[in-house]
């Protein structure tokens, strides 16, 4: 295998939007080309994280904001450490994608955006056909609430890019960043 390079210092790529935005799908690819790149590169995923450190966990606010924070943390301590952090993970609110801006410093948040009968029609996790059914209330982006980035650094419509043109903005944006040579 070939050397990896090492970044002098590393970035986080904070990808958010509701569930079957496509969050998982760019990351693994995201991944796969930083990879190919050279770049050492760890996708902190929301649902995995959750399930193998507090599978009990509520869906509250404040069960969020905890599960947010956890990854912020891990997320800095990759980028540091000169690692390529690629956060997969609804992150609701606003408050706490800023407050991991400020605290994790190099990042960029993408905005993972498809309109909601496209999220409906993939239902990855059957999530919203319970919550059309009535069975589970407060589903993020449906009846729950999901704060729209303002500013993200990049913005892709999966209804309309393919996998691999979000993949070329997202590394265009990180080199026009300065994070990327």
């Amino acid at each position: 295998m070939d050397e990896l390079k090492n970044l002098e210092k590393g970035f986080t790529i904070w990808l958010t939007g509701p569930s079957g935005a496509g969050k998982t799908t760019l990351a693994v690819k995201l991944a796969r080309k930083l990879r190919e790149m050279g770049y050492r590169v760890e996708i902190l995923d929301g649902d995995t994280i959750r399930k193998t450190l507090y599978p009990n966990l509520g869906f509250s606010k404040e069960a969020r904001e905890m599960h947010n924070r956890v990854v912020i943390h891990m997320a800095k301590l990759l980028s540091r450490n000169g690692v390529i952090a690629i956060v997969s993970l609804i992150s609701p609110y606003r408050a706490v994608r800023e407050y991991a801006r400020k605290e994790i410093g190099n990042f960029m948040e993408v905005y993972v955006y498809a309109p909601l009968e496209v999220r409906i029609q993939r239902d990855p996790k059957g999530l919203y056909a319970k919550a059309l059914r009535g069975e589970i209330k407060g589903l993020t982006g449906y009846d729950g609430v999901y704060e729209e980035p303002e500013n993200p650094e990049v913005k892709v419509d999966s209804s309309k890019m393919t996998p691999e043109e979000e993949v070329a903005a997202v590394i265009e944006k990180a080199q026009e960043l300065g994070y990327l040579p």
